[in-house]
């Protein structure tokens, strides 16, 4: 079990004031959305307490604790050095936070991409990341924030698909993984509406029974 009022001190200590913020505003969210879904409680509030562990000091300092810790990082990762952090954080989380449940431990590695197939605790810290209070209102994050407590896998294509315009608008590198949890989320949201339509009885059908 971990010790959640420890882990924040340490936080506290190594994040800037913004990003402590945002870390205590994704575990409460994380937590909201666990018990919404059942989720297990403890993991979702671990998980949304470490996910930016490894963001702090510049991108060399990431790097350089990458290798240090013996992560390779991709050409992708070092393109774009915002993902860094996911990496690093779910290694810190093990070795500095002592984190063995790989459940919660692939939920920080994830947080920033998604991919296809996650699991429930994925969905939940990928989102919660996304739509925390404190994050600055963009258009879409209403939207966003509504779904996430009605339908995890349409919030998270959409969640996806806003992030995905954002990086093109912005002239930026998009990394295949945002690219792959969208196109799996959204094939997903196509054949759930083909078998809504499939199933559906006509509203002019009159009752024979």
């Amino acid at each position: 079990m971990a010790d959640l009022e420890k882990i924040q001190k340490k936080l506290k200590k190594k994040l800037d004031a913004n990003r402590y913020r945002h870390t205590l505003g994704v575990m409460y969210t994380a937590g909201a959305l666990a018990m919404r879904y059942q989720e297990n409680l403890e993991d979702a509030l671990t998980a949304g307490l470490l996910h930016d562990c490894g963001k702090y000091g510049s991108v060399k300092d990431q790097i350089r604790l990458c290798r240090k810790n013996k992560l390779e990082l991709s050409a992708e990762e070092l393109k774009i050095p915002a993902l860094i952090h996911a990496k690093l954080g779910a290694r810190l989380a093990q070795k500095k936070y002592h984190i063995e449940d790989q459940r919660i431990l692939d939920a920080i590695r994830y947080h920033t991409t998604g991919r296809p197939e996650m699991s429930i605790l994925d969905k939940i810290i990928y989102l919660a990341d996304y739509i925390e209070p404190h994050r600055k209102m963009i258009p879409g994050l209403s939207e966003i924030r509504r779904l996430s407590y009605i339908d995890l896998d349409q919030a998270v294509c959409n969640c996806a698909d806003a992030t995905l315009r954002y990086l093109q608008k912005a002239g930026r590198f998009v990394d295949p993984m945002t690219q792959e949890t969208y196109a799996y989320y959204r094939k997903q949201q196509f054949q759930k509406e083909e078998n809504k339509d499939k199933f559906e009885v006509p509203t002019n059908v009159k009752d024979i029974c």
